[in-house]
């Protein structure tokens, strides 16, 4: 099969492009600026699984008409993908998602060395990758290291390098950071790994509406992709491969998966994870191209100047997190000293806005955020945290009307501790 395929869905779907509404001045529904929490459901992906889901719902296992019927279907999802990330078919893992992913891509490198071994993680990570590299060192005798950032959250290659030694076998990075937004030098990094005899894993859950992913496919040994941070549904995603990498399957069974991850493939899930892929890897090269997108040029710095300078403006403290040049244009972090960022959370929703405080697997915590006091901020400022995430096609003015939005709301929270 081409590795670069057609984009037509499966048997008898069609894919179909969307068409952007009106903009409006005020949103007439919730404004999801949680985007790295999740995205809705494309409809072109849901045009194209719900036939997997209703009439096409034999197992890819099975060897009758609808069992190769659903072979058919995850042959063209993985070729899709694969197509997408400028890899070959058969370097495609598809997973439950970016957890799974990272945690197969940690477990399976170092269990297909038989001992243990040297590992590196940056101290932004998923806690998926942090706290499988722990396992991986209480169980199986990985020695973990972790390479710290400064505080414009960028890994700095000269840490990495400084840490390298002959017995590493793994260095983790991600591609951007799920809370921050910056953008990790892999390219660089992947030459000092590669250099050292290592292996490098990249977690792109957060790349893939903003960035170009083959350039990091290419580098990376093991690359995760999460389906509904694409506008993909939930439970589904994908690990890709690098040339010769072999991983060890820590999950036995029936040997889907060319034997790396067994059990009953989830057929629609696979679709679904491709298709928002592709598309969304499309809207990530027409901004960087230049075109017109309905977020306009420049969103993110658009959104933070405004709210800079509106609450500037009202004498309330706010700054920035992370570099404010190397990351991408769909998540924004602020820091609101002496605020706690679940009350501007409840004023926003009263805008009806969605934002959070930091990463949504650690929704609930009152820890502050992992990722600000790796930064370097104190741990009482880091609870005044707020992200704001957004995709390509969040139209500029709603995004206006959600700076407007966060100044009202920081700003009555700051009157009320005043």
């Amino acid at each position: 099969m081409n590795s670069e395929p057609e984009t037509t869905e499966p048997e008898t779907t069609a894919a179909r492009q969307s068409t952007q509404p009106a903009e409006p001045t005020t949103p007439t529904g919730p404004v999801n600026l949680d985007c790295a929490a999740t995205q809705a459901v494309r409809p072109e992906v849901l045009s194209a699984i719900w036939p997997l889901l209703s009439e096409q719902f034999g197992n890819p296992a099975s060897h009758h008409e609808a069992g190769e019927q659903a072979a058919r279907a995850l042959d063209w999802a993985r070729s899709l993908a694969a197509g997408t990330l400028g890899t070959r078919p058969g370097r495609i893992v598809f997973t439950s998602g970016g957890t799974e992913s990272n945690s197969l891509a940690l477990h399976g490198t170092l269990l297909a060395r038989r001992r243990g071994g040297h590992v590196l993680v940056s101290a932004i990570e998923h806690p998926s990758v942090l706290q499988t590299a722990q396992q991986l060192q209480r169980w199986h005798g990985a020695e973990v290291e972790t390479v710290p950032v400064g505080m414009n959250g960028i890994v700095d290659p000269a840490e990495v390098a400084a840490l390298l030694r002959p017995d590493t076998c793994l260095v983790a990075v991600m591609a951007v950071n799920n809370e921050v937004g910056t953008i990790q030098p892999i390219q660089e990094i992947a030459e000092l790994v590669h250099g050292a005899g290592a292996r490098l894993h990249v977690d792109a859950v957060q790349a893939g509406s903003w960035l170009d992913l083959r350039p990091l496919a290419r580098v990376a040994d093991t690359l995760s992709v999460s389906g509904h941070k694409l506008g993909g549904i939930k439970g589904a995603g994908l690990l890709a491969l690098g040339r010769g990498v072999v991983l060890e399957p820590f999950m036995d069974g029936g040997g889907q998966e060319d034997g790396i991850r067994s059990g009953t493939v989830n057929v629609p899930g696979c679709v679904s994870t491709a298709l928002a892929l592709h598309l969304a890897q499309q809207e990530a090269l027409a901004y960087q191209a230049g075109e017109e997108l309905p977020c306009g040029r420049e969103p993110g710095r658009r959104l933070v100047q405004a709210v800079l300078t509106g609450l500037g403006d009202l004498g309330v403290a706010a700054r920035l997190s992370g570099d404010p040049e190397s990351r991408v244009p769909g998540t924004v972090s602020f820091v609101f000293p002496g605020l706690h960022a679940e009350a501007v959370l409840l004023e926003l929703g009263r805008h009806g806005v969605l934002a959070s405080s930091g990463s949504a697997c650690a929704a609930g915590s009152t820890e502050p955020s992992a990722v600000l006091t790796a930064l370097g901020w104190d741990p009482v400022e880091a609870l005044g945290a707020l992200r704001l995430s957004f995709s390509p096609h969040t139209p500029a003015a709603v995004l206006d009307y959600a700076a407007r939005a966060v100044i009202e709301s920081v700003a009555a929270v700051a009157d009320l501790g005043r």
